[in-house]
């Protein structure tokens, strides 16, 4: 296990410094953009997956806690929400990522 682990991080630390040492690579990069483009849908996937779980679990733990106190229901939305809301930033965070990505190095409309 230790072993693969050791091999996969070095071969992702060295392909993209061997993609960058090349000599009369394209002007579009080569092969940064479709990595980038890669990189970015797959963190966009994990981070909506995770945010949707967390938000889930947040509005599960919420609705139970108002069930066992109805008298503290206002107060356990007014938190719930605000969590909501910065579980929800993570996913937006990632998605300006994502597009910072996608523009800069991953499409070339050229």
């Amino acid at each position: 296990m230790r072993r693969s682990l050791t091999l996969t991080s070095l071969l992702v630390v060295a392909f993209p410094g061997l993609a960058l040492a090349a000599e009369g690579a394209p002007a579009g990069g080569g092969w940064i953009g479709p990595f980038a483009v890669l990189a970015a849908g797959i963190g966009m996937a994990i981070a909506a997956g995770l945010c949707g779980l967390g938000q889930g679990r947040a509005v599960a733990s919420a609705v139970d806690a108002m069930a066992r106190q109805p008298g503290a229901a206002a107060r356990i939305q007014t938190a719930m929400i605000i969590g909501l809301a910065l579980i929800e930033s993570l996913a937006i965070y990632t998605l300006v990522i994502a597009l910072i990505l996608l523009f800069v190095k991953g499409i070339q409309f050229s």
